[in-house]
């Protein structure tokens, strides 16, 4: 007997173990930080006393809003669980002219029939990081005080405010946090997070293929042994490749889609990695 409900802190332990029996790498971190974004921003779907499904929501001020975390039990699958919560989701973000988020090439032909229309492709790349001939790097570690210097850099490329997801990466992940100084300010920065097989690599935001390899190059040669993602953006031809001399493969392939006027895209070609498909 299905039934939804909004997911609660309770809930956590049970939406982790979906987590794991689906591969995915997100953290109880993960899942707190979308309750502290919008207290009633997830919704999870329950067969009896069993979680068996999840989906959360977040809305970037009136600009746009992010579908993620749309997990399915494997046993319950193709019994409408997915479709519930989606309808779940958008119910919630009625109200907001523009929902996005990042679909696996299934989740695309389901989210196609709700008015979903493609955006660009993510390519998500993992590798094991190596000893390499990292570039001779100006990038700085990035200070606490730096995030007011590049609010609105992340702003114009990201298409909306998410500081305080921002800040939550270089708390708790800061020695994933870089910058590279320009003329004017700040001209690139990148930041990451702990997962549960892999640490993730994102956003990385800069003018440049150049500042973007600097600012890799700054971070990954500290990191020898650990696994990383990335998901790439494809704007830059050349930026894949050179993630491939680095060792990175790809693992599978996303599809950023969205539904509705999508007024505020951002800056797409100055965001060589997202923060993560749940995310945006």
């Amino acid at each position: 007997m299905l039934s939804i409900r909004s997911f609660t802190p309770a809930d956590i332990p049970a939406g982790l173990a979906l987590c794991r029996a689906m591969q995915w790498n997100q953290l109880a971190i993960d899942w707190e930080m979308f309750l502290r974004l919008n207290p009633d921003s997830c919704c999870a779907a329950f067969d009896g006393e069993a979680l068996v499904g999840t989906v959360a929501t977040v809305s970037y001020d009136a600009r746009f809003s992010w579908i993620g975390m749309m997990l399915v039990a494997p046993h319950m699958r193709r019994q409408g669980v997915g479709t519930m919560l989606m309808s779940n989701a958008l119910e919630i973000l009625q109200a907001q002219e523009t929902v996005r988020l990042d679909a696996t090439p299934v989740g695309r032909e389901v989210y196609l029939k709700m008015g979903f229309v493609d955006e660009y492709p993510l390519h998500r790349m993992h590798a094991t990081i190596a000893e390499n001939e990292w570039l001779d790097s100006p990038a700085r570690p990035m200070q606490r005080e730096d995030l007011a210097k590049l609010r609105d850099l992340d702003f114009n490329v990201f298409g909306a405010n998410r500081v305080q997801l921002l800040e939550w990466l270089r708390a708790d992940a800061p020695e994933y946090a870089w910058v590279v100084d320009g003329p004017s300010g700040i001209a690139g920065y990148c930041l990451g997070r702990h997962g549960y097989s892999f640490e993730h690599l994102g956003p990385v935001i800069a003018p440049d293929l150049t500042t973007t390899q600097h600012l890799v190059s700054a971070c990954l040669r500290h990191q020898i042994g650990k696994p990383f993602l990335v998901d790439a953006t494809p704007h830059n031809t050349s930026w894949i490749p050179w993630l491939n001399s680095l060792g990175f493969t790809e693992q599978r392939l996303l599809m950023r889609m969205y539904r509705g006027a999508n007024r505020y895209p951002g800056e797409p070609e100055n965001q060589f990695s997202i923060l993560g498909p749940e995310f945006g």
